[in-house]
């Protein structure tokens, strides 16, 4: 009797065992990247299999504290917002957006589409020009597919887009109060 009871407390721990793993193996985690600002909170799900050397390059930087204190300094209605430039944190309006992180991240076109949400690498001339400066589609944008490196799209916080994009802003677009930053940050969620 007494061993039929081992029995069939090992089975019952293994049964047990088996239906937690079973039940974790369904979980997918994965990380995100979430931006405070004082008009709330965006959380970008990265694509890492579309744009791998971006989002390895993004995540370096926001560990490093990059983005934090930085300015969406490009806000133009019915297209996007832009941020991401180290020299917005100098009151010198004039050099905001021409900064960089110090290296470029070759290009790496998919065929994600251009869509409202959709998070992609800002650049110059040269196709193989991104650095730190990125940018979020207001409304579907698709002259962009396959010319500007798509690495992510925001999945809550299009609210907090909204609102950044209708700030009131000067002549070039740059906001005159400013849209900062506070606290960029990588979190993993399921």
């Amino acid at each position: 009797m007494r061993k039929l009871s081992i029995i069939f407390l090992v089975m019952l721990s293994i049964s047990i065992f088996a239906t937690v793993l079973i039940a974790q193996r369904g979980k997918t985690v994965s990380e995100h990247l979430f931006i405070e600002t004082d008009l709330g909170t965006i959380e970008i799900r990265f694509f890492e299999d579309k744009a791998p050397k971006h989002v390895e390059a993004i995540k370096r930087l926001v560990n490093d504290g990059f983005y934090n204190g930085t300015l969406f300094h490009r806000v133009i209605p019915g297209f996007m917002i832009q941020g991401g430039d180290p020299n917005s944190k100098l009151p010198d309006r004039s050099a905001h957006g021409t900064g960089g992180p110090g290296f470029i991240i070759p290009a790496e076109f998919n065929e994600v589409s251009h869509k409202r949400g959709i998070v992609s690498m800002a650049r110059s001339q040269s196709i193989n020009s991104a650095g730190s400066q990125f940018f979020i589609c207001v409304a579907d944008s698709t002259f962009l597919d396959r010319q500007y490196t798509v690495w992510g799209e925001v999945v809550n916080g299009m609210d907090t887009v909204d609102k950044i994009v209708a700030v009131e802003k000067d002549a070039n677009d740059n906001p005159l109060k400013a849209v900062k930053m506070n606290k960029v940050y990588i979190k993993s969620v399921e």
